[in-house]
Order: C-alpha cells, then sequence, then structure tokens
C-alpha cells in the first residue's frame, strides 16, 4: 500500500481545505436524505409476531420496552449454524452500552432478533460477553416477511428490494447462493403508535450499517435525533452542542 505524497504544510492546507468543502457538501446531502427518509410513508404491521427471549415470549410491541421507537438488527444466525455470521458478529461488537443509553435517551430501543434457537444465541452472545437484548424468531414468519430469510420454497427470491433476477444482472446474485433457506443482513425500523406498530424503514446490505454513533442509528428512525429546532429549508446544520445525551 502506498503512503500519502509528502508536501509543504502551506500545499496540505490548500488541498485539506478543498476536501472540506466535499465534506460540507456531502454532510448536507446526508442531512437532506435524512429529512427524506423521516417523510417515508409507514405501514401498520398487522402480525402478531411472537420471539423467544431469556424471560419468556415477547410480541414485538414488547421489544420496545415502552419507548416509542425500535431499531431491529436482523442478525444472521441460521438454526443449523453454531456460530453467528462473521460479519453480523463483527458489527454486535461494537454495540456499546453507552450507545444503546444513547438510543434509549431518545425513546428508542434496539434489539438484535435471529431465526436460530434462543439457546444457540444465549450461548454465543455469552462468549462474546454482549449484553443487548437479542431475541430468537425460531418458527415465525418474521425474518421471511421482513425479508433478511430468503426461501423459493415460501415465495419469490427477493433481496434489498430486487429479484433474483435483477441481482444476477447487477452482479449480486451470490446472495442466493447455498441451499435455500439463506439468511441475509438487514436493519429494520418500528414506530409504536398507543398499541399499535408501524414499519417504517428497512435496509439491507451495506445499506444496513449505520456506523458512527448513535446519531447515525437515529437518522434511520422516523423521529429522527427529536432535536428542539426547526430545520431550515436551505442550508441544514445541527446544533449538536444542545443534546442531552448524557443527562441520565
Amino acid at each position: 500500500m502506498s503512503l500519502p505524497e509528502i508536501v509543504s504544510r502551506e500545499e496540505w492546507l490548500e488541498a485539506r481545505k478543498a476536501l472540506l468543502t466535499k465534506e460540507k457538501e456531502m454532510t448536507r446531502a446526508r442531512d437532506a436524505l435524512s429529512a427524506e427518509r423521516r417523510r417515508l410513508p409507514m405501514v401498520k404491521v398487522e402480525k402478531d409476531y411472537v420471539f423467544d427471549g431469556p424471560n419468556g415470549k415477547k410480541r414485538l410491541i414488547d421489544l420496545f420496552e415502552g419507548r416509542r421507537q425500535l431499531i431491529v438488527d436482523h442478525f444472521m444466525f441460521d438454526p443449523r449454524w453454531e456460530k453467528g455470521c462473521p460479519g453480523c458478529t463483527g458489527d454486535a461488537d461494537e454495540m456499546s452500552d453507552g450507545l444503546i443509553r444513547h438510543l434509549n435517551h431518545r425513546d428508542t430501543s434496539f434489539a438484535c432478533i435471529s431465526r436460530a434457537p434462543l439457546e444457540k444465541l444465549e450461548r454465543y452472545k455469552a462468549e462474546r460477553g454482549w449484553t443487548f437484548p437479542w431475541y430468537s424468531s425460531y418458527g415465525s414468519d418474521f425474518n421471511y416477511d421482513f425479508g433478511v430469510t430468503i426461501d423459493e420454497n415460501r415465495a419469490p427470491a427477493i433481496y434489498n428490494y430486487r429479484t433474483r433476477e435483477e441481482h444476477q444482472k447487477a452482479g449480486t446474485g451470490y446472495y442466493f447462493d447455498g441451499e435455500p433457506p439463506a439468511e441475509a443482513a438487514g436493519l429494520s425500523c418500528f414506530l409504536r403508535v398507543g398499541n399499535d406498530v408501524y414499519h417504517t424503514y428497512s435496509a439491507f446490505g451495506r445499506g444496513d450499517e449505520a456506523m458512527g454513533g448513535a446519531y447515525y442509528w437515529l437518522d434511520l428512525t422516523a423521529l429522527g435525533r427529536q432535536e428542539e429546532w426547526e430545520e431550515p429549508k436551505g442550508r441544514v446544520e445541527s446544533p449538536r452542542a444542545s443534546l442531552p445525551f448524557f443527562d441520565d
């Protein structure tokens, strides 16, 4: 791997300012995209999904833990496997207690859901030293309905809103390799209104990587960062200093 070019301080400063202009453009574009995401319509969840957890059976609304929003990481863990997906495992290693506490402060809960039986999830969770909530959807339609377990014996093969044929044309047909059912990565967001649950957003593949802390996770939700300020129509800059993340 080659190293960066060595230049004078003046040359570095000129190059850094040019890059800063592009960085600000990207930040503003991301803010605009996040605002558009919040304007997505939502769909009422009609099925009564039930999951296995360490404290017994839980319905989807129970996973909110009384909060208004829920972010679900569709952790790839096939019932036939003894260990979880390496990529999902790497992401889960970065789910700190502090990050989840910050999400909770914004009325948002987080949970992983996998199709493997609870006993496998609990064993793997203990091995990795994880503390986040993790539930098993084993025996339910949840993974199938939300597009992360693909089985053409049950429904047409669709992942990340593309059919098998569309993926093959795009060079991403590998999502459907292997013996069905196939597990895939994803992330889904839900909003609770009273006793009703609504599906607001899902992302798959590289699109489900919410890296960068609580802000980036919240940007995927219907309520966003929930800051008490009005979004200007043009330039958008967030008053980060006003966020009371540490008011426990």
